[in-house]
């Protein structure tokens, strides 16, 4: 019957103490044949030579052993060959790109360890890498929405792909693409074929709207979603359902039913004059205060950005005021007045209550006031 000790190898154990000596498997980087068999990547595709981020590149195709996780070699004559392709790097000499293996995000070196070691040790970022792609082909939910992503930006023939987290939403795309094609072989009276729309409705189409939504910052009320997921969902309900939608009918003052009406709009704009995706919202507060704290509200509601006028009034009203706010147009009004009022007006002293009034029709007659 085994031991405990047996099992663990006390010896050896006390050898690692001793020494500093790691185990094996936390000491060495990566193994190439691991990670191949546990993700099933066996059918290979070219990508041909690219920069690759030095991060990116996490393992080695069967040298994991003589390298441990920083890629320190342990013999002294690749040490010395090492110092050689420093000496020719610092130099700017050509070097040939080093060979990689890609399984999903990571990179795996198939030769050029030291021109890699070299790189990271001259502070490179980047190395440039003839790469050989492995595609999953394990059934899980992550590999088989990764083979989406890679079929979609393969097909349209892009540069990097589109990080959709739910499967089966790259249809959509495609008919985006289909749909563009379509409008420029007419526009051009000539064919065009889909990776040149892709090429165009991703400059045109894609980045202008991915822009307005990332400086929204939007996503930060999505947890766990991305910025090309929300691209996705407006993108989707405007120019798929869009024509067909009765409400929500904010959103098209900026983003129009028509995909090529906003191509169009724009057209019109440099990446840095984008509109924000935002729309105002006028709210009047009525507020009850206790009087001996009349002039310490209407100071301090004077000091917010959001409010445009403050009334200290008669009646069974004590202070009218009118609040701007602006909210992004997937956003509620309910809840944005709500989250401004609870974190403003309603934690300061001497409020009694407070109601909120929001008009459905405005109209302001010119611009004649008389202030008193």
């Amino acid at each position: 019957m085994a031991t405990i000790f047996s099992k663990f190898k006390p010896l050896e154990a006390l050898k690692k103490l001793v020494t500093g000596e790691k185990e094996e498997k936390e000491e060495n980087v990566r193994s190439f044949n691991a990670r191949q068999e546990t993700e099933k990547a066996y059918e290979a595709v070219e990508r041909g030579t690219l920069m690759v981020p030095l991060d990116k590149i996490v393992g080695s195709v069967g040298r994991y052993h003589d390298f441990d996780n920083q890629f320190r070699t342990q013999h002294k004559s690749k040490d010395e060959r090492l110092q050689g392709i420093l000496k020719a790097m610092r130099e700017g000499k050509n070097l040939p790109p080093i060979a990689l293996y890609q399984i999903k995000e990571d990179f795996f070196i198939l030769d050029g360890h030291h021109r890699f070691k070299a790189a990271r040790e001259l502070g490179h970022t980047h190395i440039r890498s003839r790469i050989v792609e492995l595609l999953p082909s394990k059934n899980t939910f992550e590999n088989n929405l990764y083979n989406e992503k890679i079929q979609f930006r393969d097909k349209a023939g892009l540069k990097n792909s589109l990080e959709i987290t739910e499967p089966g939403q790259f249809s959509h795309l495609e008919w985006q693409i289909e749909e563009h094609q379509r409008y420029l072989s007419t526009l051009k009276k000539q064919v065009v074929t889909f990776k040149e729309a892709a090429l165009d409705w991703y400059n045109s189409i894609y980045r202008p709207l991915f822009t307005l939504i990332d400086n929204s910052q939007l996503v930060h009320s999505f947890p766990r979603r991305t910025v090309d997921d929300l691209y996705l969902y407006i993108s989707v309900h405007q120019w798929e359902k869009g024509k067909k939608r009765k409400y929500g009918i904010d959103i098209d003052k900026l983003i129009p039913t028509d995909m090529e009406a906003f191509r169009s709009k724009m057209a019109e704009h440099q990446d840095q004059e984008y509109p924000e995706m935002k729309r105002e919202i006028i709210v009047f507060v009525l507020l009850n205060i206790e009087g001996k704290y009349e002039m310490q509200i209407i100071e301090k509601l004077l000091a917010l950005d959001e409010v445009q006028e403050v009334h200290a009034i008669h009646g069974s009203i004590d202070i009218l005021t009118k609040i701007i706010l602006k909210r992004d147009l997937l956003s509620s009004d309910a809840e944005l007045i709500s989250q401004f009022i609870q974190s403003t007006i309603r934690q300061w002293k001497g409020v009694v209550s407070s109601q909120t009034l929001i008009p459905g029709i405005s109209r302001v007659k010119g611009d004649d006031r008389c202030h008193l």
